[in-house]
C-alpha cells in the first residue's frame, strides 16, 4: 500500500534529482552515491573505502549541497592531527573562570555534513571524542554536553582497518562502501569527461522533510517476507562467521525502513535486503559472499545452466547421427545404387546447365535416400514424440523463467535507491537462462527436423524403438 503523505510525495522527485546532481559527472558511482543520500536522510553515517583519486570527497562535498542550511566541515587526518583541529581551539576566556571549553564555532561539532579523509589515522584521544558526537550527537565541551546538528558524517580510508582498537570506531558507520576505480568499460568515456558542464541543483533537503520521513518510517512495517529473510540472514551471516551487533541490525531494518518510506511503500520485502552487503558485510570478501547470497539463495536471481536439457539435447543429436549413418536394409542393391549415384553425377558435371543440374540434384537426392536407413512410420513417430515431450518440458521452464523474471522486474519498479545496474544485473541473469533455453530449443528443433526426414519404408515392422536415455 503506497504512502499518501504529500511531504514525500513532493520529496521523491527531488530526492531523484539530487541522485543525478550526485552522479553527474562521475563513472561508475550509482551504488556510492545513492547509499550516501540514503544514509544522510536516515541520520546514518558512511565509510567510503577506496584507493586515493577515486572521488571521495568530491561525493562528501557534493552531498552537502542536497542539505539546506547545513554546514559543512572536512578535514585530513594523520596521526599528528590535533584535538583542536577538529573540534575547535580552547576559550582563553574560560580558561580564566577555570573552564575547559572550546571555540567550536566553525569545527566539527557545528557541521551538519562532515567528511573526515583517512579517519582511522586520528590518535585516540580524536576518536574517542568522535564516538560520541557519531553515535548520540552530542559533544562534551568542558562540564556540559552540547547537542550537536550532525546529519551525516563520510569518513574516507585507503582501506579497512586491521587494528583491533579501531573496531569500535568502525561499526559507528553503518554503512562501508567499496569505491573502485573505474573499470576497462568506462576507461574511454573517463578521458573524454567534461569537467566544464554543470548540473542545476534542485530544491535542498530540509529538516522538515527529513522529520516527515522519521514519520513515514516508524509506520513502515517489518513484514512476514523480510522477517524470513532477515531470519535466513542471520543463518548465513553465522555461516560466514561475521560478528554482527544486536544494534546494527535495528539500524539495518530502520535503515530499510527509510528506504521504503521514501519510496512510497509500507512494508518491507526480501528486496529491501540489496543494502546487506555494505552493512553487514566488514571485508571485501564477505560483502562479496553476501551480495551472491541476496542474489541466488534470497532472489533466485541465478543463471540455470539447465543439465538435464543438455543431456537430452546432446543424446538425440548423437542418436539421430547414429540413425542416419546406418546402411540400407539387407536385400538392397547398394552397389547398383551406388552406380546409379555416380552416373548421375557425371551427368550433371557434363551437362554444367540449370535443367541438367536440377536433374542431377533430384536423382542424387533421390538415390542417397535409397542408400540410407529406412525406417517405420511408428519408429519416426516415436522418436518426434520424444523430442516433442522434452520442447514441452522446455517450453514450461522457459514460462517458469519468464514470470520469475517479470515478477521480479515488477518489484523493481518505483525502487527509488536500487542502484540500476545491480537490478539489471539480476534481470540479467534470467536473461541468460532464456538465452541458454532458446538455444537449446533451436538444437532440438533441428534435431526434431533430423528425425522427421528419416527415409520412411510402411512395409517395415511396427516396431516402437527403446527410448533415447535421457536425464532424469
Amino acid at each position: 500500500m503506497p504512502s499518501t503523505d504529500p511531504t514525500l510525495d513532493t520529496l521523491r522527485p527531488r530526492l531523484q534529482a539530487h541522485l543525478q546532481a550526485l552522479e553527474h559527472g562521475l563513472l561508475e558511482r550509482e551504488t556510492a552515491t545513492r547509499l550516501l543520500l540514503l544514509a544522510a536522510v536516515a541520520g546514518e553515517h558512511v565509510l567510503l573505502i577506496g584507493p586515493p583519486g577515486t572521488a571521495k570527497s568530491a561525493l562528501a562535498r557534493r552531498l552537502h549541497r542536497a542539505f539546506g542550511g547545513a554546514r559543512y566541515f572536512e578535514r585530513l587526518l594523520t596521526r599528528f592531527s590535533t584535538p583542536e583541529e577538529l573540534f575547535g581551539p580552547l576559550s582563553l576566556k574560560a580558561l580564566e573562570d577555570d573552564r575547559y571549553e572550546r571555540l567550536i564555532d566553525g569545527y566539527l561539532p557545528t557541521a551538519g555534513i562532515a567528511f573526515l579523509d583517512e579517519v582511522f589515522k586520528a590518535n585516540s584521544a580524536i576518536l574517542n571524542a568522535l564516538l560520541t558526537l557519531l553515535n548520540e550527537r552530542e559533544f562534551d565541551n568542558g562540564a556540559g554536553r552540547l547537542p550537536t546538528p550532525l546529519i551525516s558524517l563520510v569518513g574516507a580510508s585507503n582501506e579497512r582497518p586491521g587494528d583491533e582498537s579501531l573496531q569500535a570506531f568502525h561499526d559507528r558507520f553503518l554503512l562501508r562502501v567499496p569505491v573502485a576505480p573505474v573499470g576497462d568499460d568506462a576507461f574511454a568515456a573517463l578521458l573524454q569527461l567534461d569537467d566544464t558542464t554543470s548540473i542545476a541543483l534542485p530544491e535542498p533537503i530540509t529538516s522538515d522533510d527529513r522529520a516527515a520521513v522519521r514519520a513515514a518510517q516508524a509506520a513502515v512495517t517489518l513484514g512476514d517476507e523480510a522477517l524470513a529473510a532477515l531470519t535466513a540472514l542471520r543463518t548465513e551471516v553465522a555461516r560466514l562467521g561475521l560478528a554482527v551487533s544486536d544494534r546494527r541490525w535495528r539500524q539495518l531494518v530502520a535503515l530499510m525502513r527509510c528506504a521504503a518510506a521514501t519510496e512510497g511503500r509500507t512494508t518491507l520485502d526480501a528486496l529491501d535486503l540489496w543494502l546487506v552487503p555494505c552493512v553487514v558485510g566488514d571485508s571485501d570478501d564477505s560483502l562479496a559472499a553476501l551480495a551472491v547470497w541476496v542474489s541466488h539463495s534470497l532472489l533466485q536471481a541465478e543463471a540455470q545452466p539447465l543439465p538435464w536439457l543438455d543431456h537430452a539435447v546432446t543424446a538425440f543429436e548423437k542418436q539421430l547421427e547414429i540413425e542416419q549413418r546406418l546402411p540400407a536394409h539387407e536385400g538392397g542393391n547398394a552397389d547398383d545404387d551406388a552406380g546409379k549415384l555416380a552416373l548421375a553425377r557425371s551427368l550433371g558435371a557434363q551437362d554444367g546447365g540449370e535443367a541438367g543440374g536440377g536433374m542431377q540434384r533430384i536423382v542424387s537426392a533421390t538415390l542417397e535416400a535409397r542408400q540410407r536407413r529406412h525406417f517405420s512410420p511408428v519408429h519416426v513417430g516415436a522418436r518426434l514424440a520424444q523430442v516433442d515431450a522434452v520442447a514441452a518440458r522446455a517450453d514450461t521452464a522457459r514460462a517458469t523463467v519468464q514470470a520469475a523474471h517479470d515478477a521480479l522486474a515488477d518489484r523493481m519498479a518505483g525502487r527509488l535507491w536500487l542502484p540500476p545496474g545491480l537490478a539489471a544485473g539480476w534481470l540479467g541473469a534470467h536473461h541468460q537462462t532464456l538465452a541458454t533455453l532458446a538455444g537449446f530449443k533451436a538444437r532440438l528443433a533441428a534435431t526434431r527436423a533430423g528425425f522427421a526426414s528419416h527415409p520412411v519404408d510402411d512395409h517395415l515392422p511396427a516396431q516402437v524403438p527403446a527410448p533415447i536415455a535421457l536425464a532424469a
